[in-house]
């Protein structure tokens, strides 16, 4: 199953311009880094949806909250890959 998985944008790490970026996202305690380039408006301390490495939407943080909790009530968190670290 592919899932897009929340978590809080804290740094940006590299940035060739204002689209090719690279930041480091936090899922509740594990940190990793994530290709921002489809989410150009993204700043740190948004949420952003994450997929196989890359963010692609911004989202609120009351509904990544919910999705978080929701696939921790699930059992889905220990086995996901959420792409490179």
């Amino acid at each position: 199953m592919c899932l897009s998985i929340p978590g809080k944008l804290v740094e940006i790490t590299a940035q060739l311009d204002d689209v090719f970026r690279i930041g480091k996202v936090d899922f509740e305690g594990i940190t990793k880094d994530v290709n921002l380039a489809m989410v150009p408006e993204a700043n740190v301390g948004d949420y952003v949806l994450v997929h196989v490495g890359a963010a692609i939407s911004v989202i609120n943080e009351e509904e990544a909250k919910k999705t978080f909790e929701i696939l921790k009530q699930m059992d889905e968190m220990e086995d996901l890959d959420l792409g490179p670290s």
